[in-house]
């Protein structure tokens, strides 16, 4: 990929057609002066050492050279190599809940958009660590996988909805599971899984999935999306002609959070729950104690900054300027005297 660092200097490259009209307009008027001055066919044979071609040729070296150094001051940069990278931090695995009880708005602007917001925040903090996120409701799948691209990490998350996963419910077990088998299996450094949910229609036993991450040494931490007077759920996003989930008998549908659930699985691993309020959901704490497990150095690679191309516009324009300074405007008489081919 090829870039300018300082590209308000290539508003310079317009002084180059400027000097293009200058060159023409002195070389018309130089043939209409010598017009003035007789025949153009007898001053020829007066200045047998006069070359049009030569001074041509200088010209457009004096142009190119112009050129290459407005492109050279500008800071052409080349990069886009890959390079390995090494360094300390940790894995951590978000689980997010995209149940449509994670749209009750009992946390403004509602409980899963606060949950993005916030994990938007949270890799902005994040350093040397690796991230990956699942996303689950009646089923579990992975979005993004362990990864230190934070950008691409934000784009994706900003996408997440509660339209991602057709079958409804809160599929805890499967997450975990799930999030178990995505971490680097030979990687030394501390794992953790982060579980943002309202913790409501937990389906299974999430027993043996928090066993097998104390098993591996995975820590679980969970934030609990939601108050505990609970909420409606709306049926759509927009805050015109909103209307609310019903149960078969008409009544509004109030989702809770299952607060209890939450606090033994992060018990459970080793880990620690944290409830959302109106304030904050908990990543800031939770946030503390991950940095407080065991890093170890995490090898990925990443694109490297980019490299300075000006030294070779610069010797370019150098050797282009040398050139023009050597050819004479007029034929060179010595020259003339050698006939290779006669």
């Amino acid at each position: 990929m090829f870039r300018f660092e300082h590209k308000e200097y290539l508003v310079l490259l317009l002084v180059i057609p400027l000097l293009a009209l200058l060159l023409i307009f002195q070389y018309f008027r130089r043939k209409r002066d010598l017009k003035v001055m007789g025949d153009p066919a007898l001053l020829a044979t007066l200045m047998p050492e006069y070359s049009q071609a030569r001074r041509n040729l200088k010209a457009i070296l004096m142009l190119a050279t112009v050129f290459l150094i407005i492109i050279a001051i500008s800071g052409p940069q080349f990069g886009s190599r890959l390079r390995e990278v090494k360094h300390e931090g940790i894995e951590i695995i978000v689980a997010l809940d995209v149940s449509n009880s994670m749209l009750a708005e009992d946390i403004k602007p509602n409980r899963l958009e606060r949950a993005k917001q916030e994990l938007s925040k949270l890799l902005d903090k994040l350093e040397n660590d690796r991230l990956g996120l699942i996303v689950f409701a009646g089923n579990a799948y992975t979005q993004i996988p362990v990864t230190n691209d934070f950008l691409s990490a934000k784009m994706f998350l900003s996408g997440i909805n509660t339209n991602m996963i057709s079958r409804q419910g809160t599929a805890i077990g499967s997450a975990i599971e799930l999030a178990i088998n995505s971490f680097n299996p030979t990687g030394k450094a501390s794992k953790a899984i982060v579980i943002i949910s309202d913790g409501e229609n937990h389906e299974g036993d999430v027993t043996d999935a928090c066993k097998k991450a104390g098993e591996k040494n995975i820590r679980i931490f969970t934030i609990g999306m939601g108050l505990p007077q609970g909420a409606r759920i709306p049926l759509n996003d927009g805050p015109y002609d909103q209307d609310y989930r019903r149960d078969k008998e008409g009544n509004f549908i109030i989702t809770r959070l299952n607060e209890q659930m939450l606090a033994d699985i992060a018990s459970a691993a080793g880990g620690k729950y944290y409830r959302a309020n109106e304030r904050e959901i908990g990543l800031g704490g939770m946030l503390s104690q991950l940095r407080k497990l065991d890093k170890a150095e995490i090898e990925y690679k990443e694109y490297s900054e980019y490299e300075e191309q000006f030294p070779v516009f610069a010797w370019i324009a150098l050797g282009l300027i040398t050139l023009e300074y050597m050819i004479l405007a007029r034929k060179n008489r010595w020259l003339k005297k050698i006939k290779l081919f006669s």
